[in-house]
C-alpha cells in the first residue's frame, strides 16, 4: 500500500507544479497588468503636461511677436529740457511748451498709442523720498498731458527714483542728467 501511494503521490507531483505554476503564472500576469495600467495612466498625464507646455510656450511666442516692434520712439525730458529743480515735480513754462508739442504729434500721428511715463530723480535722498519725487514728476507729466487732450487711458506713469541713471551721481551736471522723467511712446 505504501507503494501505491508513493506511485501515486509521484504522479499527482507533475499535475500539482503545473496547477502552482499557473497558479503562479496568473497572479502575475495580474500584477502586470495593474503595473501596465498605472504606466498608461503616468503616459496619459506625461503627454498632457507636454501638450500643456507646448501650448504655453506657443502663447508666450505669440505674446513675443506681439510685442515686436511696438516701440515707436521715447522723449527725454531731463533737468536741461524739462527743468526740474532739485525736490520739485513743478512743469516750467518750457516744459509746457514741449509737452504741448509732443500731444500735438501724438494727435497728429496716431491716436492708437500708449504712453509709458517714467520718473527718475538723482541719488540724493533716501530711496523712499526718491520714488515719491519720480512719481510726482511722472504724474505732472502725465496731468499735463491729459490737459492737452491725451486720454488719460492711454497713459501710465511709474517712478524708477534714482534706478537707472544715465550719468553719474557724483557731478552737478550728472545729477542734473539723473532727474528726468522719460516718455515711452508704444504702439
Amino acid at each position: 500500500m505504501t507503494h501505491y501511494k508513493s506511485i501515486a503521490l509521484l504522479a499527482a507531483l507533475p499535475l500539482m507544479i503545473a496547477v502552482s505554476g499557473c497558479a503562479s503564472h496568473k497572479y502575475v500576469d495580474d500584477k502586470i497588468t495593474v503595473v501596465n495600467g498605472r504606466l498608461d495612466q503616468h503616459d496619459a498625464h506625461l503627454t498632457q503636461l507636454d501638450q500643456t507646455t507646448q501650448e504655453a510656450l506657443d502663447r508666450a511666442t505669440a505674446a513675443g511677436k506681439l510685442a515686436e516692434g511696438k516701440f515707436v520712439y521715447s522723449v527725454v525730458l531731463s533737468d536741461d529740457s524739462a527743468k526740474f529743480d532739485i525736490d520739485k515735480a513743478v512743469l516750467s513754462e518750457d516744459t509746457k511748451g514741449k509737452l504741448t508739442q509732443l500731444a500735438d504729434q501724438l494727435k497728429n500721428d496716431n491716436k492708437n498709442v500708449y504712453l509709458e511715463i517714467q520718473g527718475y530723480t538723482d541719488a540724493t535722498g533716501t530711496d523712499d523720498i526718491n520714488y515719491r519725487l519720480g512719481q510726482a514728476r511722472a504724474d505732472s507729466v502725465r496731468r499735463y498731458l491729459n490737459q492737452q487732450g491725451v486720454a488719460l487711458n492711454r497713459m501710465s506713469s511709474i517712478s524708477y527714483g534714482s534706478e537707472q541713471p544715465v550719468a553719474p551721481n557724483n557731478t552737478r551736471e550728472g545729477r542734473a542728467a539723473n532727474r528726468r522723467v522719460v516718455v515711452v511712446v508704444l504702439s
